[in-house]
């Protein structure tokens, strides 16, 4: 049985149509029509995303690789669109569109009041759009193009306030770090072409099972040969540190966060920073040749996870904290590639996609309901005035700090487990770092939960006295115009249809898709890389599991991480300012972010304006204008003015001047004559 084609077709252009409908007639079709317009379009996507699904695992339809536009021909190269649909897409398709839906609904409430509104759910369609054609893809080119489509709509997205000085420096910030990676990727990309002959995804993983494809070497450096297969997917995975902010390409994710909270929940859950795990794992055909080239994502994958993390325990934007959390599960996800066990990669992907797009959400609950204020430290006691959300945003925190039969759970155990077992260059080194992590993401997660949540009020409802206000009319931090209240039913209905997965998903989905072989031959995985087979040995089913991991290292962790958090930041929150105290050193060194951002301002960004500064200066100013230009110009003045002193306008002179040269001459030619007698 094959797929539709014209189902797959609808499925990814009509968030193009609504995206159009929402843009360019958002004057004929007002407000409500724009939204939906573009709702309508991603929940037809997400409806036929769950029946291809359905088709796929259950009805025996089998994957779908076809052509539905040839793009350009040349010789034996062809540039095609085309759809490569199998149980890996379509895990994904589900993922995007159905998260996408749940930000769209969200986003009638959240962006109720801003001007922008149309323009907005033009952008998230779009955005929709492009990840859809970026999943679905069947060759590299058509890949590239949704790459750099979800790159462009992060860039208009997080910069959609675009009158903030801080949103235009973040989505500029974003779009130079990324073009640095996709430099890597385009050159993986070439480097495929011109190895395989092809951009075909099914002919280059043909290719792949040549011998000679994991002995071929190059010479980068004289002396020094490289497998040609470590060069490509070393550069091809580049691309996937940009998009997926892996170290030291993490940088602009955080600064993310200047656009508006539905797109904050979109880039982190399901579009963007997914897009480079989920490359990985398609490219699994070539990244099993290379040893070296996994050696190098399980170590980036690591640092990333235990680093990153910990930034987050000193950040008192709500936002920010849940920015560094995807940063740090991000890290996970990579680690399980490098590993070799893919498919814990993805499935961590799809769990991490539920739980964090409920926390966004939740969070954007939490500053509509507080005015737009972000700051944790001016929170505190907002459980009675938001239930709903406070229940969500607990059992989303339960989800990203693994507790036992939450989905995080059975992914992230399931990581941890598939590193223990490997013996890959930087395998221990990332065992560390994922249990460590564990503390870390516990620790974080809870600090959140306890000064949003509970404690006393540490925010004022001032909404007659004018005392509080700055000479612009805005209130000081912490003060309301009125008591927070529960978000209406726009916002908090996603949140429950998110919540739901965050706890249940991994129960029905741990064995098949983990242990089952599930993904069949969307991922390649070499048989002594196997880790997740040697997992697969000890596991009993989800029950036994979870019963089981009460007495493993990453429970006891992860215990010890929320009991230090209650500890602090629930029993005795003064202690949290005595430990940063004692702790100032660490504290400095986490709140500045390692000063990374500091060095690429001083290195890259100064460095490039003094290096601009430089060449304008002295190369074109100077040797070009100056010299070439200029510099000849007055040579041919010097030169002109001195002879002009020899054309006095005297016939005599000139007669003189030509006996003197008379006699020159003959006086030559005597001499060459008599030298040569």
């Amino acid at each position: 049985m094959l797929l539709s084609k014209t189902i797959l077709l609808v499925i990814v252009l009509a968030p193009l149509v609504g995206t159009l409908i929402a843009g360019l007639f958002r004057h004929q079709v007002g407000r409500s029509g724009a939204a939906a317009a573009a709702i309508a379009s991603v929940a037809l996507s997400c409806v036929l995303s769950f029946y291809v699904f359905y088709q796929l695992v259950w009805g025996g339809a089998g994957t779908f690789n076809h052509d539905v536009y040839t793009w350009l021909e040349v010789g034996r190269f062809g540039a095609h669109i085309g759809f490569m649909v199998d149980r890996l897409t379509a895990i994904m398709m589900v993922v995007v569109t159905f998260v996408s839906l749940m930000v769209h609904i969200y986003t009638i409430g959240y962006m109720a009041d801003d001007p922008g509104y149309q323009r907005f759910f033009s952008y998230i369609a779009l955005f929709t759009f492009s990840m859809l054609l970026l999943v679905m893809a069947n060759n590299f080119l058509q890949l590239f193009i949704g790459w750099e489509a979800v790159g462009l709509m992060s860039y208009l997205l997080i910069g959609f306030w675009f009158k903030r000085p801080t949103a235009t420096f973040a989505m500029l910030k974003a779009f130079i770090v990324n073009r640095v990676g996709d430099f890597g990727f385009i050159l993986g990309i070439a480097g495929v072409l011109y190895w395989f002959g092809s951009l075909d995804y099914a002919q280059v993983f043909v290719g792949a099972l040549d011998p000679a494809a994991a002995t071929k070497t190059v010479e980068i450096f004289a002396g020094h040969p490289w497998h040609i297969t470590t060069v490509i997917c070393v550069c091809l995975f580049v691309g996937a540190m940009g998009k997926s902010a892996q170290v030291p390409l993490h940088v602009w994710l955080p600064d993310s966060m200047e656009g508006p909270t539905p797109i904050s929940a979109l880039i982190h859950a399901a579009t963007m920073v997914t897009a480079g795990i989920f490359m990985v794992a398609r490219m699994s055909p070539l990244f099993e040749l290379s040893e070296a080239a996994l050696a190098f994502v399980l170590v980036i994958g690591a640092t990333t996870a235990l680093f990153t993390g910990l930034i987050g325990i000193v950040q008192n934007d709500i936002k920010r904290v849940i920015a560094y959390s995807t940063l740090s599960q991000l890290g996970y996800m990579t680690v399980a590639l490098g590993a070799s066990a893919y498919a814990g990669g993805i499935y961590h992907l799809m769990t991490h996609a539920f739980f964090k797009a409920l926390l966004f959400l939740g969070a954007g609950s939490v500053i509509v309901a507080m005015h737009h204020e972000q700051d944790m430290r001016y929170m505190g006691g907002l459980k009675k005035y938001m239930p709903i959300t406070w229940i969500t945003m607990w059992l989303g925190s339960l989800a990203l700090a693994g507790a036992p039969g939450f989905a995080g759970f059975f992914s992230k155990d399931a990581i941890i487990e598939a590193v223990g077992e490997s013996h890959r260059f930087g395998s221990g080194y990332a065992y560390f770092c994922v249990l460590a992590g564990v503390f870390v993401t516990a620790l974080y997660s809870f600090r959140l939960l306890y000064m949003t949540f509970h404690g006393k009020e540490r925010f004022v409802v001032d909404a007659h006295h004018g005392h509080d206000h700055d000479d612009h009319g805005h209130r000081a931090p912490g003060h309301l115009a009125h008591a927070p209240h529960e978000s209406p039913w726009v916002i908090t209905v996603p949140l429950i249809a998110l919540a739901i997965p965050s706890v249940l998903i991994g129960w029905s989905t741990i064995a098949p898709m983990l242990y089952g072989g599930w993904f069949g031959g969307a991922i390649r995985v070499g048989e002594a890389n196997n880790v997740l087979a040697e997992v697969g040995h000890d596991f009993h089913g989800p029950l036994a599991m979870v019963l089981h991991s009460f007495t493993q290292a990453p429970f006891l962790i992860a215990l010890a991480g929320f009991a230090v958090a209650t500890y602090i930041w629930l029993l005795n929150p003064g202690i949290a300012d005595k430990a940063k105290n004692a702790m100032r050193p660490v504290y400095n060194l986490l709140a500045h972010k390692y000063w990374i951002d500091e060095l690429y301002q001083a290195v890259f960004a100064r460095g490039g304006i003094m290096l601009g500064r430089g060449l304008w200066k002295g190369g074109d100013a100077g040797l070009i204008d100056g010299l070439v230009v200029n510099g000849s110009a007055a040579v041919v003045e010097r030169t002109a003015a001195t002879v002009r002193w020899l054309q006095s306008g005297y016939l005599y002179h000139y007669a003189f001047a030509m006996i003197l040269g008379l006699i020159a001459l003959l006086g030559g030619l005597w001499w060459v004559v008599h030298a040569a007698l």
